[in-house]
């Protein structure tokens, strides 16, 4: 029976009270977890403070040695944690192994990270004088990860805190926290204790009291902007640090040059992969009215091949969503476009092939424009809506016609237009010809209301430590230009 991870121990907590977990594919129980709340948060937050003291002073190389050890004992349990993560949240294995790669690598990528520097010597004002920089670790950062990618974006926020020097306290999605508590069992059980914590539970009942608490300097969130928000009025008045990536509305442009085929496959992996229940799906689309028709024919036939069902059988390409609220929103999403004049061409409504599970169809809708809430609100699943453009100035407008930021994608060999997208669309992220890449090395966050903070990259290490300017007079003594003038 999986248990809260508190100080090196694993704890039922302090009520009786547990959560059930559900298959998304069968809707069957898998598990349940303990519905912490405040006093388990005060545990776990004691704990790693506690802890923080000693692990910020622990050598960046032997830090670094522990956080490699992370890494190969998520490698030698890859096949279990990848069956645990689409049970839990139904994407097909495949994913789920190449998030584990993710997950694995960000441990190793940090743990060399961390050893790498902790600041600077910049030079002095006068020949007797020392000047550096140090950037030291802030305390117990609360990491509040999302569904969607649970041990990915969990290792996005926890592998640069702990290289930093800080301690965590991990409040996992009530939907999926299996695969993080099976992480603390076989992956953190050699960290001394208190430095990685896990309390599970509801947001406001056991997330809202790590925000909130006065012990906790740093929230690292991946979520909705109504979540966002309700963390930012909370922790202002504290003056917390907060790191937030608050979901988008990404674009992909099809370039006039770009041929069909690559076109079609490039957005059907960005807008579908987990069902396109990934924070910068492909969500919007714009394609040159030119070739707008004989895209969206090759686009809804290449759809229609593909292959929807429970993501732990063999050749499925598709699995089902998390749950039916999230199911709902993409059918009110259609039904409200199509109101409006858009039309389907396929897909367009729940799976009519399963007796279970949250399954939708991938669907392709045209005659789409910027006044339907499919082009404005993120909807967050297998929907891809497609829009003419009639020259670049107009795609570009298009893009920036939205109040997220988080990334863009143009699918196009043109060097001129490829600068101008890069240069005038504002998103933290733009791929070009390849959506939805990462680099280890390079920052991922967004702008606007996506929110402004950055994980991968020397850029999420430093999310993680504050900045301190020592300024050294060796010589000492009395200075010239002290009183009395």
């Amino acid at each position: 029976m999986p248990e809260m991870f508190i100080d090196g121990r694993f704890t039922a907590g302090i009520g009786a009270a547990r959560i059930p977990i559900i298959d998304p594919a069968t809707e069957e129980v898998i598990g349940d977890v303990p519905r912490g709340g405040a006093a388990d948060v005060d545990a776990a937050v004691a704990a790693a403070a506690s802890a923080f003291t000693a692990w910020r002073r622990t050598p960046a190389n032997e830090r670094a040695t522990l956080l490699h050890e992370v890494a190969r004992k998520i490698d030698e349990h890859m096949a279990e944690l990848a069956i645990l993560l689409t049970q839990e949240e139904g994407k097909p294995l495949p994913e789920n192994e190449e998030e584990l790669e993710w997950t694995k690598n960000s441990f190793h990528y940090y743990a060399e990270l961390g050893r790498h520097e902790i600041g600077r010597v910049i030079p002095p004002g006068d020949p007797a004088q020392f000047n550096f920089v140090l950037k030291e670790p802030y305390g117990v950062v609360g990491c509040i990860t999302p569904w969607n990618y649970p041990l990915l974006l969990l290792a996005w926020k926890v592998a640069p805190a702990l290289a930093a020097g800080n301690t965590v306290v991990i409040k996992p999605s009530e939907y999926t926290p299996l695969a993080t508590l099976k992480l603390a069992e076989i992956a953190f059980d050699h960290l001394p204790p208190g430095v990685v914590n896990v309390v599970t539970g509801y947001g406001l009942e056991a997330g809202e009291p790590l925000v909130r608490h006065s012990h906790v300097p740093v929230i690292a969130f991946t979520g909705s902007v109504a979540t966002g928000q309700r963390i930012a009025s909370i922790a202002a008045p504290m003056m917390k640090k907060l790191h937030f990536e608050l979901g988008g509305k990404d674009p992909m442009v099809i370039g006039p040059d770009m041929d069909i085929v690559t076109g079609v496959r490039a957005l059907a992996y960005s807008a579908l992969l987990n069902a396109g229940q990934v924070c910068t799906s492909t969500e919007r689309v714009y394609v040159p009215a030119g070739m707008y028709g004989t895209f969206a024919e090759e686009l809804a036939g290449f759809i229609s091949t593909l292959r929807l069902g429970n993501g732990l059988d063999a050749g499925v390409d598709i699995g089902p969503m998390l749950r039916d609220p999230f199911r709902r929103k993409v059918q009110a999403h259609i039904d409200d476009a199509v109101a409006r004049g858009a039309k389907v061409l396929v897909g367009g409504r729940k799976s009519a092939r399963f007796e279970r599970g949250f399954f939708y169809e991938p669907t392709v809708l045209i005659d789409v424009d910027h006044t339907m809430q499919i082009m404005r609100e993120e909807t967050f699943g297998p929907a891809i809506p497609l829009m003419p453009y009639r020259d670049f100035d107009e795609a570009i407008r298009l893009c920036n016609d939205s109040v997220f930021g988080l990334g863009a994608t143009l699918m196009s060999h043109d060097a001129r237009l490829v600068k101008r997208f890069f240069e005038e669309v504002k998103a933290g992220t733009i791929w070009i010809n390849d959506p939805l890449t990462d680099n280890y090395a390079g920052p991922f966050g967004g702008m606007k209301l996506t929110g402004g903070g950055r994980e991968l990259g020397q850029e999420g290490l430093d999310e993680f430590r504050e900045v301190k300017h020592v300024h050294w007079d060796i010589e000492g003594g009395v200075k010239a230009y002290w009183y009395p003038y």
